[in-house]
């Protein structure tokens, strides 16, 4: 059935022109000729690009083979209505959005709710009325505008997630690199000095962490030792953690803050609470930082089995006798970093053969092992209970493992790392 226009007052007898985009493609769909020419000729003078289509067929095929931005379909057409060709058309591959016009005189709503589940968007009642036309094309402009702008936006945003990617995998790579590096620092992961053998883990929580552990020979008779947790996780605490390794360094002696010359002319230790009252004045007068740390710096005379041992805001270490005693030992103290003139504390343990010393990281202490539970110290003196038969990066492994079962997962919420300390004594 052919639609019919109702002229009314047209933009030319207003003198009025809609303010319209140009060359926006039009296409009229109608089985009636004349029909199709009135709407065209409307439709040209507001400024549009217009199409015509005899039948439902006819337009499928204009809509596959030229970009239209809204289509006015009779929808009583033989063959192929309005409504058929509305569904076909919503099923075409396309670029943008087209907004669709059914002509009607169908003014049921259930015929009309039919006809938007079918993918029209708008209806104009037969005879159409030229001002409602430009006011229902007016809205449709305003449409395809929004759905313009919002293909531009996710175009930009799409753009910019892929430079967001790109930055990202070379942040990933760096930091992959910057790992290794870290990892590096821990040149030796055990190390059997005769009389007393030193063991090492470190396993950051994310790429790269602000945990670090070292040991490093003093002399004949000496080895050291250090943990280190810096504030915060990251690049940051990172960085931090190698500006550190290099003032306790066993590749550059002369550098090592542990360390002074003796009377014939290599090193012995240096009282470790001395040693790090000048790392903590370090860390303030030369590092333009707001990170402070944790640290434990010690070293183990290894004729006596005597651990000399400095505390500064570490967690406890732990003591396990041959027989499989345990006992937390140390004075706590202050992090280094945050006071000028804080004093530290030396004390000491003295090991037997058979004996040894854990000092984890709070990462192990402060771990979550059940809901609203820490592993505490403990805990960890329960760990290492149960484990008095094991030894060497065999027992460190063990406790890590039971650590990661207990939390739930292996990537834990914080660096974990720790030292082992065990005298054999001579033979």
């Amino acid at each position: 059935m052919a639609a019919s226009v109702d002229a009314g007052p047209t933009p030319a007898d207003n003198d009025e022109t809609p303010d319209m985009r140009p060359e926006r493609s039009v296409l009229v769909v109608d089985d009636s000729r004349v029909q199709r020419k009135i709407l065209s000729a409307l439709l040209k003078r507001w400024g549009y690009r217009v199409l015509e289509a005899a039948s439902g067929a006819e337009a499928l095929e204009i809509c596959k083979a030229d970009t239209l931005d809204l289509i006015i379909s009779d929808w009583m057409m033989p063959g192929m209505n309005g409504l058929d060709f509305c569904q076909a058309f919503r099923q075409l591959d396309r670029g943008g959005y087209c907004y669709f016009i059914l002509l009607t005189s169908k003014s049921e709503k259930g015929e009309v709710a039919h006809g938007l589940d079918m993918g029209a968007d708008d209806f104009l009642i037969k005879p159409v009325n030229a001002s409602e036309l430009r006011s229902r094309m007016a809205a449709g402009e305003r449409i395809l505008a929004m759905e313009r702008e919002l293909t531009r936006q996710n175009r930009l945003v799409s753009s910019t997630l892929a430079e967001l990617r790109t930055l990202y995998d070379t942040i990933d790579r760096d930091l992959i690199e910057a790992k290794k590096l870290q990892q590096s620092l821990v040149r030796e992961r055990f190390k059997d000095f005769g009389t007393a053998q030193l063991s090492l883990v470190l396993r950051p929580s994310g790429h790269v962490g602000g945990d670090l552990v070292g040991m490093f020979p003093i002399n004949d008779g000496h080895v050291g030792f250090f943990g280190i947790d810096v504030s915060g996780h990251g690049i940051t605490s990172a960085l931090m953690t190698a500006r550190l390794a290099g003032y306790l360094s066993g590749a550059s002696p002369e550098q090592n803050v542990a360390l002074e010359g003796d009377e014939g002319g290599g090193f012995r230790p240096r009282k470790t609470s001395d040693a790090v009252a000048h790392l903590n004045a370090l860390v303030l007068e030369e590092m333009d930082t707001e990170h402070y740390f944790t640290l434990i710096l010690g070293h183990i005379d290894l004729g006596s089995g005597t651990v000399r041992i400095t505390q500064a805001g570490h967690p406890y270490p732990v003591v396990q006798r041959l027989d499989g005693a345990v006992d937390s030992v140390g004075p706590g103290g202050m992090p280094v970093g945050l006071i000028a003139g804080a004093q530290y504390e030396e004390f000491s343990v003295t090991l037997s053969p058979g004996d040894r010393i854990f000092v984890p990281s709070d990462g192990i202490t402060e771990c979550p092992v059940a809901e609203g539970e820490m592993l505490d110290d403990a805990g960890l003196r329960d760990m290492l209970r149960v484990r008095a038969d094991a030894a060497g990066e065999p027992l460190l492994e063990s406790v890590i493992w039971e650590l990661a079962a207990k939390c739930g997962t292996q990537d834990f919420p914080d660096d974990v790392s720790a030292i082992l300390v065990e005298f054999s004594g001579p033979d």
